[in-house]
């Protein structure tokens, strides 16, 4: 059982959902992006998505474009990541990290060093939006068998002959896309969520959390409530982007973790 199987657990025991934050890893720079991860699981985040910053960041929209720019130009790399993993289990073994990301920097460092590495960081998880289930032989697998979950993304277009391929593999959880495009495009609507969300669990038992377009509590509440949890990434790396501190952001992830947690 990974960290992220046994956070999933001890939410549905406790009747809760879960809250899941993105942030890109070296944003604005290394110090404050490790202070504002140090500082999640306090303001009531339950899973961590540690994005990897990429040159080519196709799936993601403006915001985290430029926070990838700025991230590699502070300098950072996927070692100083895994290093900010390893910086925060330090403090902190329970929460689970998942690393979001493209596949180049991965193959790059070569997929069983990579691997190796990531365990070793306390990684617990991996997204790899560049990677179709066609490819599962390349990183799936292999993550899997070094004890890694590789979890995969649905979304609005992922149709009921496509769905089987994408969860076959897929462990952790799955991640639903509630809007067709690039990441902080749209709002989420609870209304349009819902019934894919269904059709989704009808066919798998892993979670389903939601992300793409939330953006406040109150919507983190409703996505929470026909969904396992809610992502929120664009509005957290928008706050930094803008210059706010490492505590203003977290008062603004708390807020969103209360609505997300129904408080």
């Amino acid at each position: 059982m990974t960290r992220i199987d046994a956070k999933f657990t001890e939410l549905k025991a406790a009747g809760k959902k879960a809250f899941v934050t993105y942030v890109m890893a070296g944003d604005p720079d290394y110090d404050t992006s490790l202070a504002v991860i140090k500082g999640l699981p306090a303001a009531g985040v339950d899973i961590i998505e540690l994005g990897q910053p990429f040159t080519d960041p196709m799936a993601d929209g403006p915001t985290i474009q430029r926070a990838g720019q700025r991230a590699l130009a502070g300098g950072q790399t996927l070692q100083r990541t895994l290093d900010m993993a390893t910086e925060f289990r330090k403090t902190d073994d329970t929460t689970p990290i998942v690393l979001m990301g493209y596949y180049n920097p991965i193959f790059n460092r070569g997929v069983e060093t990579f691997l190796a590495d990531a365990r070793a960081a306390g990684i617990d998880g991996l997204i790899v939006v560049d990677l179709p289930p066609e490819e599962d032989d390349e990183l799936c697998i292999p993550a899997q068998e070094a004890g890694l979950n590789f979890i995969r993304l649905a979304t609005p277009t992922t149709d009921d002959r496509r769905l089987p391929r994408v969860l076959q593999n897929s462990s952790g959880f799955v991640y639903y896309v509630s809007i067709t495009g690039i990441t902080g495009a749209a709002a989420a609507e609870a209304a349009d969520v819902a019934p894919d969300v269904a059709r989704i669990k009808a066919q798998t038992e892993l979670p389903v959390v939601v992300g793409f377009g939330i953006r406040t509590p109150e919507t983190a509440r409703e996505i929470a409530n026909v969904a396992d949890g809610a992502v929120v990434g664009s509005a957290i790396v928008a706050r930094l982007g803008k210059g706010d501190s490492a505590a203003e952001v977290l008062d603004f992830v708390r807020s969103l973790a209360e609505g997300a947690h129904g408080s």
